[in-house]
């Protein structure tokens, strides 16, 4: 394994020691759903060679996202911010959470990573907001708007459910530029549902 890999797996393995079974997030005012009893904080950072990848001449100086997915009812033109996936407050107040470490929509080859909640926290941006991700259909579309106002349109190929350790899925796939979501399954939270989509547009 190359050192910056091993790094990287680490950093990931490291993650779920702290968020080691889908525990709460801490804090009350969660919601609530049926069967539906605790939280899961998002997986971890991962991928490999970000800087040099996000060093491209068509990167925008502004790394922000957006994102709309027509089939999940709470997601609808939400900002996704770039960080680690052990950033508590960052997770809470965000519809979700572009996985740092991993791709940008305009880079060639990417995997861009993308956790949000089944139930989050009331009140706030996280309420439920990837709970109806287990509606998506392959054929579904996806869209990344970039801070420049150009959006990416991914169609979906691929619904995964792995275990917590599955780090793999992180990875980009050679020769693809993908998305994937990913929240927990219901009803105890004890795996990672993950929607992968491909570009065919942007």
């Amino acid at each position: 394994m190359r050192p910056g890999k091993l790094a990287i797996f680490i950093a990931a393995l490291a993650t779920l020691v702290v968020f080691p079974a889908c525990g709460t997030l801490g804090g009350g005012g969660q919601a609530e759903a049926p069967e539906a009893p605790s939280e899961e904080p998002i997986v971890s950072e991962a991928g490999e060679d970000t800087e040099a990848r996000s060093t491209a001449s068509d990167a925008p100086e502004d790394q922000s996202l957006t994102l709309t997915v027509p089939k999940m009812e709470r997601v609808k033109n939400v900002e996704i911010p770039t960080g680690r996936g052990d950033d508590e407050e960052l997770l809470k107040d965000n519809a979700a959470v572009h996985l740092m470490y991993t791709g940008f929509p305009w880079e060639d080859e990417a995997n861009v990573y993308v956790a949000g909640h089944r139930l989050g926290y009331e009140g706030t941006d996280s309420h439920l907001a990837f709970y109806d991700i287990d509606k998506m259909e392959d054929g579904d579309e996806i869209f990344v708007t970039d801070s420049e106002g150009k959006e990416y349109t991914y169609e979906v190929f691929e619904t995964l459910t792995v275990e917590p350790t599955e780090l793999q899925v992180l990875d980009p796939i050679e020769g693809k530029n993908i998305i994937s979501l990913q929240a927990c399954t219901l009803p105890d939270y004890s795996d990672r549902i993950i929607v992968r989509g491909e570009l065919v547009e942007g």
